[in-house]
């Protein structure tokens, strides 16, 4: 297994970056808070969680231990997978998790793309014993930063001639379209769709 990854940041995309180490680009998928916080051309070092499957291997990165272990362990919950958890990580901080199954907080976890209910009552029911207490003094609103997003969206509205408290709203109303690999283009698109019908 692949534990770490060291190397120079060669790409950045919206759900993934690309380090080059030792002549080869190996790509990680990423969460926006991960990805906000590397550089193309910088040295970077991020803790890896290898996935692997019958037609293939896929290498998540994450930006600290804390990160890749809460990864792991919430997979261990019946109907998550790799993808849901990393939706989980782009929604929530490691500690915001941890607050909301131990608060047995439905409605918390009922924010990320793809948990509905039943699934978010199965999570609580199944880690709480084993996630563990939060590790910083951070409360329920234990948020991951504002994903880049909706910077960009909102940016591209404003250049459009929207102010910006129009703009935020309509980020607002299509942020439940973001899910874990945001597609900036579609959303900017259904930002002026929300805006047009205004």
């Amino acid at each position: 297994m692949i534990a770490f990854v060291r190397g120079r940041v060669s790409a950045v995309t919206l759900s993934s970056a690309v380090l080059e180490v030792g002549g080869v680009g190996l790509e990680l998928m990423c969460t926006p808070a991960t990805l906000a916080g590397l550089r193309p051309g910088h040295e970077a070092t991020l803790p890896t969680s290898m996935v692997v499957r019958e037609d293939s291997l896929t290498l998540f990165g994450f930006t600290d231990d804390d990160e890749k272990s809460t990864f792991e362990l919430v997979q261990t919950a019946s109907g998550v997978g790799p993808k849901l958890a990393q939706a989980m990580l782009a929604v929530l901080s490691p500690d915001g998790i941890r607050v909301a199954i131990a608060a047995d907080d439905v409605k918390t976890l009922t924010k990320v793309p793809g948990i509905g209910q039943k699934g978010a009552q199965r999570i609580i029911l199944e880690l709480k014993d084993r996630i563990g207490a939060p590790t910083g003094t951070a409360g329920a609103a234990a948020v991951a930063p504002q994903a880049p997003w909706r910077d960009q969206v909102a940016q591209g509205l404003v250049g459009l001639g929207y102010n910006a408290k129009d703009a935020d709203k309509a980020v607002d109303a299509v942020a439940d379209q973001a899910g874990a690999a945001p597609d900036v283009g579609a959303l900017l698109r259904a930002a002026l769709q929300t805006l047009s019908k205004a």
